[in-house]
């Protein structure tokens, strides 16, 4: 969807450290990026430099935008553009700064800010892993059309955002589709993003390995597991499996409400082989009634994209027909539900900025 636009949109990433600037068209970036310190702790600098950084990648468009769209971290006001409250890595935004507002006074043209997850998910559902699945599907003569997906985000924090049906799920107070509030399997009284995190992979590890080495990061953690950085293997292997386990919990919740494929990104996604096995046999498990009846915590199968054959199972046709009672008639019967989780296959970033496109240019046409 919009490979063929014509349209420019003005985007940013918004690091605690730098802004990077870019324009895209078509889906595509059509500029090299531009970075400019953020100075997060100087509101007047740092706005400045928000103005200096759209002014310079506009200098080398060809074609005016029609559009500002990007992802800052929140909290904040999203429908309204204000970004404000419990920021660690913007403290000048803290008592409310009307951004979205501020850029569109000064350009005269609309404004969109959404947090990362939901435009990760966004990009994906619209560009990404869904119609690359359900083009898979009529490939293998499979009548399945997805329609809904939860994204997620494994990195500094633990994001997420829904589509369904094509339509971003905002919620009444831009809250919708977040897990990292969600309740933590393993310390039920913590939010699950304090075991779906950078800084998780880093303390299980140090806790399993009797290691207490702070300048570890997670890529070191992850060459311990490869086997090509020294360290205990065996605690590595287990840090993103206990990371895998606990993001698994968090998303079978959501996917009873949700009913979806699952698209994984961000950073930590590069460990992908550590994580997901967990995560799936998560999504497999079971709870119990009082009676002793048990039932899957998902009501749909749940298959790994990433191993070639369950992929294949996945994708294989699930459907036969059935008579109506008492007549000759056929009529289609689905008898198997089932999701797929899959890794992104653009790239975190790409799939937010193709979010990002995506909802700038739906918002302006709606």
């Amino acid at each position: 969807m919009y490979e063929h636009d014509k349209r420019v949109v003005l985007t940013l990433d918004a690091g605690g450290t730098n802004f990077v600037f870019s324009a895209i068209q078509g889906n595509s970036q059509i500029i090299a990026p531009i970075s400019f310190p953020s100075v997060s702790d100087n509101l007047d600098k740092c706005l400045a430099n928000l103005l200096t950084g759209f002014d310079t990648v506009m200098k080398k468009l060809e074609t005016l935008p029609v559009a500002i769209s990007f992802a800052f971290p929140g909290p904040a006001d999203y429908r309204n553009g204000v970004i404000g409250g419990n920021l660690p890595n913007f403290p000048s935004f803290r008592n409310g700064v009307a951004l979205g507002p501020f850029l569109q006074h000064h350009y005269g043209i609309p404004v969109f800010i959404e947090n990362d997850g939901n435009l990760f998910a966004y990009g994906e559902a619209l560009s990404g892993a869904l119609p690359m699945v359900n083009q898979q599907l009529s490939i293998s003569g499979n009548t399945r059309e997805y329609k809904n997906l939860l994204g997620i985000t494994l990195g500094t924090g633990f994001g997420a955002g829904v589509v369904i049906n094509n339509c971003l799920l905002n919620g009444d107070n831009g809250c919708g589709g977040d897990t990292w509030l969600m309740r933590n399997k393993k310390y039920p009284n913590m939010i699950a993003e304090e075991s779906v995190s950078i800084r998780a992979v880093k303390r299980v590890y140090a806790e399993l390995s009797g290691v207490k080495d702070k300048s570890l990061t997670p890529k070191d953690i992850f060459d311990i597991a490869e086997g090509i950085k020294e360290g205990d293997r065996q605690a590595a292997v287990a840090s993103f499996g206990e990371m895998g386990e606990m993001a698994g919990s968090a998303i079978a919740s959501a996917l009873n409400i949700v009913d979806g494929l699952v698209v994984i990104g961000g950073g930590l996604a590069g460990a992908s082989r550590y994580i997901l096995p967990a995560l799936i046999a998560e999504l497999r498990s079971s709870v119990s009634m009082f009676s002793g009846e048990t039932f899957p915590c998902v009501q749909m199968d749940v298959y790994n994209w990433e191993d070639e054959v369950e992929r294949k199972d996945f994708l294989a046709p699930c459907d036969r027909e059935v008579y109506i009672p008492g007549t000759e008639i056929k009529v289609p019967y689905n008898y198997s539900k089932r999701i797929a989780v899959l890794c992104s296959r653009e790239g975190t970033s790409c799939s937010i900025m193709r979010g990002a496109y995506a909802y700038a240019l739906q918002s302006i046409d709606n």
